[in-house]
């Protein structure tokens, strides 16, 4: 005689078992891209709560010199992974024992940091010193720089009457050029860098049943993703980049999602491989960089202060492999795994890339954010019912991280994670489940994007904490 395991009893309890933070997992990786609420029996839904709180301190570089691998201990930077939340739903139905379909909302990806305190990713907030450094210590003021722009643009003026000659004029735009640079630079005094990127995602799935006894699931769909971003370089660690801002305007576009799963109700078997396809956003962004004018001018070029182009951003393709199995009547073990290309991802906002050029004279330039690696995400976890309402559940995970050095703008590699959970069954259908997981954040060097190394992040940590309402019925 077969014992069947009962899923709704042994149903994993933790909300928040693959949810990550960009102050821990690789790249920009937040929400893992969950689809088990579609692989629920019957008629199923969810609304999920997370909470995520990373420490990520370290210290930027002291050393001087010619070599971008070379560190020397620095200053300290204080707590710079800003804390965040989110939320994930999942709806899906049952239309009849062949065909199933589901509507799943989450936040993928995202970044939050903030630099804050006395350290190179901080502008001076001395404005004329800041004007001072950039003209070589010419013993100009903010006054004055606006006295000598007025007066350089009234030489320069069409019909002025004045006796310059070709070289004068020459020189005359010359400085013009590096003034206004000097009091765009200024204008950012005290500022901090800081990078904010969200997005969003609604997955539209339709799947369909086959074999004997309806063991195998096909099932796709199309994906609607929205992304947004800020960016804000500031301080000597950025060198001549300090000062740049960057917006990227929201932008919709489409993807699509396929996969198959295999279930075996007898031992509480469930998996599924699912693939999500890369997304293609073709964006506005607007960009202010004070010393764009000045760089471009040196090599002969015509580059502008402020830019508003498109920019694209392809966010990446990924894998999960989601597998679950009963191993007695009320244990159940779990197991995912998740791999995404960040080594193809690149953020390059075009002025940005042109005076990258102009510096590295290189005809390929640099990206404002990329990445070395690919990421390899693991978690097994195992659950236990301790009554017909109540099952508790604990996980052990790791994350390889993107590559280090990494980003100066998410500073860490990988993570190791332990987590807690609980599951309530408070109805029939309905059930409550919370836990918390535990991080800790590998240590990692930052870079900016030459590869120049600008600080040492070590011994950090963060945990995530969520919260979970769910109803199913058969």
């Amino acid at each position: 005689m077969r014992h069947t395991f009962h899923l709704k009893t042994l149903a994993v309890a933790v909300a928040t078992l693959s949810v990550a933070s960009v102050a821990s997992a690789a790249g920009l990786d937040r929400s893992g891209q969950d689809i088990t609420a579609f692989l629920q029996d019957g008629t199923y839904a969810e609304a999920v709560y997370t909470y995520i709180d990373a420490d990520v301190t370290g210290h930027d570089n002291a050393y001087v010199g010619s070599d971008n691998k070379a560190y020397t201990q620095g200053k300290k930077i204080d707590d710079i992974a800003e804390s965040y939340d989110f939320f994930r739903y999942g709806v899906k139905t049952d239309i009849n024992e062949t065909f199933s379909v589901g509507v799943l909302y989450d936040e993928p990806f995202g970044a939050a940091a903030d630099y804050t305190g006395n350290n190179n990713f901080v502008t001076n907030d001395d404005a004329d010193a800041l004007i001072q450094g950039f003209t070589g210590n010419l013993g100009l003021n903010e006054g004055l720089v606006d006295q000598n722009i007025t007066d350089l643009k009234g030489a320069l003026a069409p019909g002025n009457p004045g006796n310059f000659s070709p070289e004068q004029l020459q020189e005359f735009q010359g400085q013009l050029i590096g003034l206004e640079a000097a009091k765009g630079l200024a204008a950012t005094a005290g500022e901090t860098t800081q990078v904010e990127v969200r997005t969003e995602s609604i997955t539209g799935i339709f799947g369909a049943k086959f074999g004997q006894n309806k063991e195998f699931q096909a099932y796709g769909g199309p994906v609607a993703q929205r992304v947004q971003a800020d960016v804000k370089l500031r301080g000597t660690a950025y060198s001549a980049a300090s000062g740049y801002t960057t917006h990227i305007n929201p932008d919709q576009d489409y993807g699509w999602i396929a996969g198959m799963s295999y279930s075996k109700p007898e031992i509480a078997l469930k998996a599924a491989l699912t693939y999500r396809s890369e997304i293609k956003h073709d964006a506005k962004a607007f960009e202010v960089f004070p010393i764009a004018t000045a760089a471009g001018a040196r090599a002969g070029l015509a580059l502008p202060t402020t830019r508003y182009a498109d920019i694209e951003i392809n966010t990446p393709e990924s894998v999960n492999l989601d597998f679950q199995t009963g191993i007695n009547p009320t244990t159940l073990v779990t197991a995912k795994v998740r791999w995404v290309p960040w080594s193809d991802f690149a953020i390059t906002p075009s002025l940005y890339n042109d005076v990258s050029k102009v510096s590295t004279q290189d005809d390929d330039g640099l990206a404002l954010v990329s990445y070395d690696d690919d990421q390899w995400q693991v978690e097994l976890g195992l659950a236990k019912r301790l009554a017909p309402v109540l099952a508790v559940s604990g996980t052990v995970g790791w994350d390889s991280g993107a590559g280090n050095p990494v980003t100066s703008l998410g500073p860490t590699e990988g993570y190791y994670s332990a987590g807690l959970g609980a599951k309530y069954n408070v109805t029939e259908n309905w059930a409550v489940s919370a836990g918390g997981k535990y991080l800790w954040l590998g240590d990692a060097k930052g870079q900016i994007p030459n590869k120049a190394i600008v600080s040492d992040f070590e011994s950090n940590d963060g945990f995530v904490l969520g919260v979970k309402v769910s109803y199913q019925a058969q």
